[in-house]
């Protein structure tokens, strides 16, 4: 790739055109106007003492993990940078401001997915989500299992935001009463697939203005 960058690259000094700096819009974190409502969302976003809470469990877990003899692999490195930036930055919005800025592209990948895997971890190993989803299988018959299928797809994804980790572990609950009801599997597997992508929408329509991707 080096080489091929380099192959890019004009020739002749007076071909290169840098780009202004200052003409490129920097993320921050946009102030309020007076009289704006904040959300319950956005108060959490710009709250020191959350970033800093967070911050410090992050340390906290990886200071007993050293003393009880974990070794340094790239899951701890990432673990302490992302933990890390959150103390240091405060606030969440600082923080995903300052990402946008340094790597846009993949900055909601960096944040999201590592809380993503945790918060899977929590439900599969607690065993949660599979309790949730046998709670409507119970209330269903073969005519209404597509519909408590939909509705406790978008429940659980409240909780577990990765469609495909909620899948993983909802799928085979609902493949499982459908097949034992009589239900169709098709419609069990889309209503979970639309609940899923509904409560999504539903929860992201006022998200935060300076999130590095729309909504």
């Amino acid at each position: 790739m080096p080489l091929f960058n380099a192959w890019l690259h004009p020739k002749k000094a007076e071909e290169i055109i840098e780009i202004d700096p200052a003409s490129v819009a920097v993320p921050t974190v946009p102030p309020l106007a007076s009289g704006e409502k904040i959300t319950i969302a956005e108060r959490l976003n710009r709250s020191r003492l959350v970033g800093i809470t967070i911050g410090l469990l992050g340390m906290l877990y990886i200071a007993l993990y050293a003393l009880d003899g974990g070794s340094l692999n790239l899951n701890t490195v990432n673990f302490a940078f992302l933990f890390l930036g959150i103390l240091l930055f405060a606030s969440p919005s600082h923080y995903l401001a300052a990402l946008a800025e340094g790597i846009r592209i993949v900055s909601g990948i960096v944040v999201q997915y590592p809380f993503y895997a945790g918060i899977m971890g929590i439900l599969v190993s607690s065993g949660l989500v599979v309790s949730f989803a046998n709670i409507f299988v119970d209330i269903s018959s073969a005519q209404t299992l597509p519909i408590w299928s939909f509705i406790s797809g978008g429940i659980i994804n409240l909780l577990a935001p990765s469609g495909g980790g909620q899948w993983a572990v909802q799928g085979p609950v609902m493949v499982q009463a459908a097949a034992e009801l009589g239900a169709s599997q098709a419609a069990t597997a889309l209503a979970v697939q639309i609940g899923d992508q509904w409560s999504t929408w539903f929860s992201r329509s006022g998200s935060s203005r300076y999130w590095p991707f729309p909504a």
